[in-house]
């Protein structure tokens, strides 16, 4: 398809926006709406301020049947908060032509006919669906670090986690730990041995490690930063790190955006890009796997568009060649 027309639903948010930033440049997709709420009738850039000048777009304030009843409407993004997704389709009627790609927590079970869209986890699968659930922020970082050692039945024993993200993976709405004053110059756990995410990490593993029952130990931090997530893994491994590495090179030599680099790795390679970067390193029987991501690309919004791309046949990276700041 030469042309996707795309609606988005919660555009004003951060994942909205990420969105919207990516599809303006996407050589194959072009925004028929972007609807908000809270944002009806206002420019696109009056609250994504750094698409001043790139798009004249403003936030839908239609009847959304309306938009979702357009003949020409090939996709829809939703965006807004986790448990509205399940509350939108209950509310109106999705044609059936029109695909639709969540960014919620609410069918990451693959509950009522959504695929699952890790691309790297189901990427022949996530072509043939009509319904995608995009994976979560920490989930995409935490699994990519472990997908290959479950292919390879290698988990032996129980995984310990520490991640940190950065204060976008909480969302736009106000809060006393998104607060600047607070969450400068500061860290802290939160949701220890808890996170929503751990669901939906459970059963990929077990997609590909049959009777896989170890825990995960989870521990969240918050960051003193925006963007972005690295998280740390270890267990108990017997191979060679030389092994370690042919296992996971192998496992991601034909995904265009998970790499392993034999070097240390930091958060600045990936921000603003639909990158996964991963380094192995083998310590008294624990193989660490340090796996970094950008929260809103990766993790969210890009991630996304690249279901996007598989869901209509294009190149995987179409739209999403973007650079990172690096320094």
């Amino acid at each position: 398809m030469n042309n996707i027309n795309i609606g988005i639903i919660g555009a004003a948010g951060y994942t909205g926006g990420e969105l919207i930033r990516i599809l303006l440049n996407h050589p194959s997709a072009t925004i028929a709406f972007a609807h908000s709420k809270s944002q009806v009738g206002k420019p696109v850039y009056a609250t994504h301020t750094d698409l001043l000048g790139d798009t004249d777009l403003a936030f839908s304030g239609d009847e959304i049947q309306t938009l979702l009843n357009q003949t020409d409407l090939h996709a829809i993004f939703l965006c807004s908060g986790h448990g509205e997704s399940q509350k939108f389709l209950n509310e109106y009627n999705v044609p059936e032509n029109v695909k639709i790609i969540d960014l919620s927590t609410d069918f990451r079970d693959e509950s009522n006919g959504f695929v699952y869209g890790l691309p790297e986890l189901q990427r022949e699968k996530i072509k043939t669906a009509t319904k995608v659930a995009n994976p979560g922020c920490f989930a995409t970082s935490i699994e990519l670090a472990i997908l290959p050692l479950a292919e390879a039945g290698l988990i032996k024993d129980d995984i310990h986690v520490s991640a940190v993200t950065g204060s976008t993976g909480a969302g736009q709405a106000l809060s006393a730990t998104t607060h600047f004053s607070w969450r400068s110059n500061n860290i802290s756990i939160y949701k220890a041995f808890t996170h929503q995410h751990l669901t939906e990490i459970k059963m990929s593993l077990g997609k590909l490690q049959d009777g896989f029952d170890n825990a995960i130990n989870f521990v969240p931090y918050r960051g003193d930063y925006t963007r972005g997530i690295m998280a740390n893994v270890y267990t108990a491994y017997e191979g060679t790190l030389e092994e370690a590495k042919s296992i996971y090179k192998s496992f991601y030599a034909s995904h265009p955006f998970t790499h392993v680099s034999d070097a240390p790795i930091d958060l600045k390679q990936v921000v603003n890009t639909n990158k996964c970067f991963i380094n192995l390193e083998v310590h008294d029987g624990q193989l660490l796997i340090s796996s970094i991501i950008d929260n809103l690309t990766k993790g969210a919004s890009g991630q996304a568009v690249q279901n996007m791309n598989l869901l209509f046949d294009l190149p995987e990276d179409a739209g999403l060649r973007l650079k990172a700041p690096a320094f």
